[in-house]
């Protein structure tokens, strides 16, 4: 593994302070994280421990390749203690209050799927100079910055107390300042996550216009092509969380319009456009990076129903989170609406009744919850959208197949990456699903056809 230092390296004389003939940039690039956002302890693979914290960058692929996931913290680590620092000589409240939870909360992230996603797609389509190890791991800290910015916003707007078994940013703050009136105290605490998801997201800009300053060395036409993709990626995320919170306002839960929110909201933001990073930044043919996003739009609507479906019958201590929170908080999402229209199409009131005194309601009880468990199994909602999973998956497959990548074990890296982002997961909820759930009522067809045309419409 080859280490190179992001900065030169001043010698100190005998005689000189700590730090002296550094610049301030580099002072503050080589300071300790403060322990309020440092990387958790015990991380383990070639990114863990000193190396994570020394300000040093990894420019060899194959320790990348090693741990992927260390290598961005390392990254990460390495900028937000330079962000942080900055923010903190410009106000140190400002800095507590904000600036250092933005940075724990993107240094404490979840699989760090993205960056991932990026890396084996750069690998796959032959990327792995020093430049293009450098532009990817600066691109994927980009993305973490830019979740960030993402989930802070959408605990806000969903009023969602933890996040990843924490607090989420917005009630942390808001229990920091208990003391005063709780309304003043809740309102602070909104204002300052909207701020904080505002910050993460300068960040995560300031990160990718640094990329492009240094692209010199990358494929011809790779900086501007990046910009590109990081552009549409911005806009079609805020589009996606739109068209979430527009739906569960107004209870619009379409067939055509949950295929089109999971689509913008997880097929391109979470998985298409991440791989188009990657393939750009290897300078990759644009035949290959068509193949690959078209591989993403599957896979990434292949997870969003994956992940509905886990919301209603996986075990919370696998998710995460409470079970059932998007029947409580009327997500307009593809399960909700399939069964919908399938109960519709068949003329099953049951259904249709225990449908609209649950959905939306942020007090139904476990019983509640269970019932409508059974109208999505009995209209053979479930198992359709299982079978969508499948096919979903193994399209996004195919398409990786016809990229026809250059190198074999990245790819296959990569495909199964993408088999890990749709495929089941462990802890089902426990009798909530027959043993042998009825077939789709009579009627129905025309319901659950739309998703098949939404889906070659998406992925041409």
């Amino acid at each position: 593994m080859r280490f190179t230092q992001a900065t030169v390296r001043h010698t100190a004389r005998p005689d000189e302070p700590p730090g002296a003939g550094a610049t301030p940039q580099q002072a503050r690039e080589r300071a300790h994280p403060s322990p309020s956002y440092s990387a958790p302890s015990g991380a383990g693979g070639p990114f863990g421990g000193e190396d994570l914290l020394d300000g040093f960058l990894c420019e060899d692929p194959a320790a990348v390749d090693a741990d992927v996931a260390g290598a961005v913290g390392a990254t990460l680590a390495r900028l937000l203690a330079t962000r942080v620092d900055d923010a903190r000589a410009l106000d140190p409240l400002f800095a507590r209050d904000v600036a250092e939870r933005v940075a724990d909360f993107t240094l404490r992230g979840g699989r760090r799927l993205r960056p991932r996603l990026l890396w084996w797609s750069l690998r796959a389509c032959g990327g792995g100079d020093p430049a293009q190890v450098r532009a990817a791991l600066r691109a994927a800290a980009a993305l973490e910055l830019l979740q960030t910015c993402a989930l802070v916003h959408d605990d806000v707007m969903d009023a969602a107390a933890t996040r990843r078994g924490r607090p989420a940013l917005h009630a942390s703050v808001a229990a920091q300042y208990g003391d005063g009136a709780p309304a003043t105290a809740r309102r602070l605490g909104e204002s300052a996550a909207v701020l904080a998801g505002d910050l993460a997201l300068a960040w995560a800009d300031d990160t990718v216009t640094e990329l492009l300053a240094d692209g010199a060395d990358l494929p011809p036409g790779a900086a501007r092509r990046a910009h590109e993709v990081w552009r549409t990626t911005r806009t079609e995320m805020v589009a996606g969380q739109y068209l979430d919170v527009q739906g569960q306002a107004t209870a619009r839960h379409t067939v055509a319009r949950a295929v089109r929110a999971a689509c913008l909201k997880s097929a391109l933001y979470t998985v298409e456009r991440p791989l188009e990073l990657g393939a750009v930044l290897a300078g990759a043919e644009a035949s290959v990076a068509r193949a690959l996003c078209r591989a993403g739009r599957c896979a990434g609507l292949a997870f969003q129903l994956r992940d509905d479906l886990d919301d209603l019958f996986a075990d919370p201590g696998v998710t995460g989170k409470p079970s059932g929170g998007d029947v409580r908080e009327g997500k307009p999402t593809y399960l909700m609406a399939l069964t919908r229209a399938r109960a519709v199409g068949t003329g099953d009131r049951h259904a249709l009744e225990v449908l609209d005194a649950a959905v939306g309601r942020a007090d139904l009880t476990g019983a509640g919850l269970d019932r409508v468990r059974e109208v999505v199994v009995a209209t053979g909602a479930r198992d359709a959208v299982e079978t969508r999973i499948t096919r979903l998956s193994r399209r996004a497959l195919r398409h990786v197949a016809l990229a026809e990548l250059p190198q074999p074990r990245a790819a296959a890296a990569l495909r199964d990456l993408l088999g890990e982002i749709s495929g089941p997961r462990d802890g089902a909820a426990p009798g909530h699903r027959p043993a042998h759930a009825p077939s789709p009522p009579a009627g129905a067809a025309a319901a659950a056809s739309s998703l098949p045309v939404a889906v070659a419409e998406v992925a041409r």
